[in-house]
């Protein structure tokens, strides 16, 4: 792990085994390559998420991308993770376009110029399926929060991820399944849609841990935000209605105003959202009435 520019980069074990089999198997330059493909990928998205003030502790580099770790966490808007996502693949675009372009000039090789556009287009098209963590996961997750609120956002988002993680890993073993011979399974295909499975179980079982992060970045940027003059979106509850089940609704890039009303219509009360978060992450106790935080 070493840090530059403020940021820690450091590499996946998956890397690091990858890295490993291509020095068995010869094919240590083409490794050195992607590395450069993966690293200029990955600084698409630093530079775009420095340019919008996010503040970035981590890169994670992996052999298809990599993971970047921001202190805002779930707390930066959806157009904004929306464009970082795909500031990835757009770097992809224009380094096939010159590898197609020193080709066809004859300053490389047609072979290695194949290699080098067609490696471009396949890494960004891969970080563009709908799984998180990848660029199309994020793209997705940004996409299910303009309709869902943010908890079902976090739920489907990551049983999205799961599906196609298992689809992947059935695409890799397809040969065997036909009969054909073992050698012809797509190892690294398995192995990567493996890892992707396993990061997005493991997220599916953080939902809770991920959703109090939302509301813990919420409650501190509530009062930047209110600073600025917003529309408020209301969210009506009954008056028996609990702490947890109205911070479910809370939605990414809204600001909330609670109104707590009886069964015939009045209202008994309103409640600004940060009381509501604040009311919460003070003693934790989720299953209590919205109404109790009035006493």
């Amino acid at each position: 792990m070493i840090k530059l520019g403020g940021i820690w980069w450091s590499f996946h074990p998956l890397f690091v085994l990858v890295m490993l089999a291509s020095i068995v198997t010869g094919y240590f330059v083409e490794l050195l390559t992607l590395f450069a493909i993966v690293l200029v990928h990955e600084l698409g998205h630093v530079f775009t998420a420095k340019g919008f003030g996010w503040r970035v502790r981590e890169v994670k580099l992996l052999p298809f991308g990599g993971v970047a770790e921001v202190e805002e966490g779930s707390g930066v808007p959806a157009r904004e993770e929306a464009l970082v996502a795909i500031a990835g693949p757009l770097q992809n675009v224009w380094m096939a376009g010159i590898a197609w372009l020193f080709g066809t000039l004859g300053i490389w090789s047609h072979e290695w110029a194949a290699y080098v556009w067609q490696a471009n287009v396949m890494i960004g098209l891969f970080n563009l399926l709908p799984i998180l963590p990848l660029d199309g996961g994020k793209l997705l997750q940004a996409g299910l929060s303009r309709v869902l609120t943010f908890y079902g956002t976090l739920v489907w988002g990551s049983r999205i991820s799961l599906l196609f993680s298992l689809l992947m890993m059935l695409y890799a073993i397809v040969p065997a399944m036909q009969g054909r011979n073992a050698v012809h399974i797509h190892m690294n295909l398995l192995a990567v849609g493996l890892f992707l499975l396993l990061t997005n179980w493991t997220a599916y079982r953080n939902i809770p841990f991920l959703f109090l992060r939302f509301l813990t970045s919420r409650a501190i940027s509530a009062s930047r935000v209110v600073a600025r003059g917003v529309w408020a979106m209301p969210i009506i509850i009954p008056k028996g209605y609990t702490i947890q089940s109205t911070l479910q609704l809370f939605r990414r890039d809204s600001y909330h105003l609670i109104v707590i009303m009886e069964d015939k219509g009045d209202i008994l009360g309103v409640l600004p959202e940060q009381r509501l978060v604040n009311g919460f992450l003070a003693d934790g106790r989720a299953d209590r009435a919205v109404l109790e935080l009035f006493m």
